[in-house]
């Protein structure tokens, strides 16, 4: 059969994190961009319990670092209750929200805030 469009980006995902954990024994650096697209809930759900234990068991690598570029709010809140469901692993203070926003000349410019984590409902 066909795969679905969620299937496929969950797929691929997937693949790409089983790659990066076996061909790189010290790797750093995790990057997804919309990771969620296409994702129906319970995989949305899946993905952020897969991400939640990859996090905790890479906290103590001090190169460890996870960019999750997404729109998706409900996601976030997973992560948020994945991440506190870990064992041992301590809550991350905050994450960071990038906006845009009108200056007074008319522009827009990128605003960088660190959102604390309690301010996610």
């Amino acid at each position: 059969g066909r795969c679905s469009a969620g299937q496929r980006v969950l797929a691929s995902i997937v693949i790409r994190l089983a790659l990066a954990e076996t061909f790189c024994v010290n790797f750093g650096c995790i990057a997804l961009d919309e990771p969620t697209v296409n994702l129906d809930f319970s995989n949305k759900r899946g993905l952020a319990i897969a991400l939640a234990q990859i996090i905790a068991s890479r906290s103590q690598q001090r190169n460890f670092q996870l960019v999750l570029i997404t729109h998706d709010e409900d996601f976030v809140a997973m992560m948020k209750t994945e991440f506190s469901s870990q064992p041992g692993f301590p809550m991350p203070e905050k994450y960071f929200q990038v906006r845009r926003e009108e200056s007074s000349d008319g522009k827009f410019y990128s605003k960088i805030d660190a959102v604390d984590w309690e301010e996610l409902i």
